[in-house]
């Protein structure tokens, strides 16, 4: 069975354009299309038009991706958000990863990079370039240096940084996964930051772990 994907652009041509490339993947299908995301919104209120996945444009009219992506993150955390803009500002990146975005590529990205992203959203939880991540890193500032995480929270924060799940993390560190849960939880509230990949910039950047 194929994946379900929903592109949100309102620019027409390259609406159908997107949608035309995610048809051509084996493993997904194009559930339908939206030029903005009140209508999305207003789509996702019947269960059977939620997605797996929402490629997700920025900059459009009535509800741009940011606003939308945090209203997703907040009422559908089961939808999956890639963001696919023309947009390379490092604050606009950041903007939209911290409202939720599992990932963030360019519309000028080869289509089998949003393949693999796709399949790596679903399977990992997130995808990144290494275009994004480092400008996500050139983007801090000295923010970062105000904030202390206690020992076992930077312990908690190295094991995220790798392919483990939560539970093998909680394994590794003998504590319940509940108590990871709870690190996770303090340390995305301490940080402002809604996800895993938030959670590997702040390591990289601050020198508690190298990719």
């Amino acid at each position: 069975m194929k994946n379900s994907v929903v592109v949100v652009d309102d620019h027409t041509l390259l609406l159908q354009a997107i949608g035309g490339l995610v048809k051509d993947f084996d493993d997904f299908e194009v559930q339908y299309l939206c030029k903005n995301g009140q209508e999305l919104l207003d789509k996702l209120k019947n269960p059977a038009n939620i997605p797996d996945v929402v490629l997700m444009d920025i900059n459009m009219p009535v509800m741009n991706g940011i606003e939308t992506t945090q209203i997703l993150t907040k009422e559908y955390p089961q939808i999956r958000v890639l963001a696919l803009s023309v947009e390379e500002s490092e604050e606009t990146i950041l903007k939209m990863l911290r409202a939720g975005a599992k990932g963030y590529l360019m519309k000028d990205t080869k289509s089998s990079i949003l393949n693999e992203a796709l399949k790596q959203v679903l399977s990992k939880g997130y995808y990144h370039t290494n275009t994004v991540s480092k400008l996500l890193v050139n983007s801090l500032h000295k923010e970062d240096e105000a904030i202390q995480l206690k020992e076992r929270e930077k312990e908690f924060l190295q094991h995220a940084c790798t392919e483990m799940t939560y539970k093998e993390i909680a394994d590794k560190m003998f504590l319940s996964p509940k108590t990871i849960e709870g690190y996770r939880d303090s340390i995305y509230e301490k940080l402002n930051i809604k996800n895993r990949i938030g959670l590997v910039l702040y390591a990289i950047r601050n020198g508690l772990f190298t990719p």
